[in-house]
């Protein structure tokens, strides 16, 4: 798995799709426990980034609007 580098231009709608995935891999029956620990440290990454870009949106918008 890819980690995220803010230092990268952030690809909100990848990233969605990156959790989607993680979510069905985790539903499946067939994954182990190993594999579910790291799929869910990266969605706890994968998140963190999602809020802090959708923070950073609000803010632009905030000041386009003063």
């Amino acid at each position: 798995m890819q980690e995220v580098k803010m230092k990268e231009r952030f690809d909100y709608a990848k990233a969605v799709e990156e959790l989607e995935a993680i979510a069905a891999k985790v539903e499946d029956p067939q994954t182990g426990i190993d594999d579910i620990d790291r799929y869910i440290k990266r969605s706890e990454e994968l998140v963190t980034a999602c809020r802090e870009y959708l923070r950073g949106a609000r803010a632009k918008l905030d000041e386009m609007e003063n």
